[in-house]
């Protein structure tokens, strides 16, 4: 399961292509025009395995990270846990005592799976929590604006979302060509699927964090719920 969506997808919201989507959740901070339906996210709260920085030599002496610019929410989550520093963000490069690679989603559980001894891994997840003691938001439903159907498709997703989390391990069975023992631990022990207060916070902090990094301009309003 992947966190950061196509920016396609985010651009198909923007242009009116789409008028709900399930996307990064930075595409809300930075372009906060949309409702966010409540309760439904995707979070973590401690390890989430799938979104990691791979480096070789001590975090302190990274100097640049490799990562994929359209993976807008976990490239500033890094920056976010990283700080102000000296550490550059580039597209291209191989993995040394002085450069990182940032792994998300499917990505992110090969490179695990195949990892070369010597290298290190941080958690995306457990960093955060261990620095915040919050979840993270990963990924929101957003609805545009004046889109006329709201209360139908909120109703629509909260039922979905419910069936899913009663009916867990038919959903874990029907992962395509995917490990079921490591399905159900992602699925259980990885991933959280609510926004409630603990997540509102944890996306709160995050903003603040954007905003203290100059990732954003000024800390955007409150999303209207749904």
């Amino acid at each position: 399961m992947h966190f950061d969506h196509p920016s396609t997808l985010c651009r198909q919201l923007a242009s009116g292509e789409l008028d709900v989507a399930l996307v990064s959740s930075f595409e809300f901070l930075r372009n906060p025009i949309y409702a966010v339906i409540d309760g439904l996210a995707i979070a973590s709260d401690g390890p989430v395995f799938s979104v990691i920085l791979a480096h070789a030599g001590p975090l302190d002496q990274l100097r640049e990270v490799v990562v994929d610019p359209a993976s807008a929410t976990s490239v500033n989550q890094l920056r976010c846990l990283l700080g102000q520093g000296t550490v550059e963000f580039v597209a291209e490069g191989n993995i040394d005592r002085h450069r990182g690679r940032l792994f998300i989603g499917d990505q992110a559980i090969r490179f695990r799976a195949k990892m070369d001894d010597g290298l290190q891994i941080l958690d995306l997840g457990s960093a955060w929590k261990a620095q915040t003691a919050l979840p993270f938001v990963y990924a929101l439903w957003l609805v545009r604006p004046g889109y006329p159907r709201k209360s139908e498709i909120v109703e629509e997703l909260r039922s979905l979302g419910k069936r899913n989390l009663q009916n867990l391990e038919a959903v874990i069975a029907a992962q395509p060509a995917v490990d079921h023992a490591f399905c159900a631990f992602y699925f259980r022990e990885c991933l959280r699927f609510s926004f409630d207060e603990r997540e509102k916070a944890g996306f709160r902090k995050f903003a603040e964090l954007c905003v203290r990094q100059k990732l954003l301009p000024a800390l955007p309003p409150a999303p209207e719920l749904l």
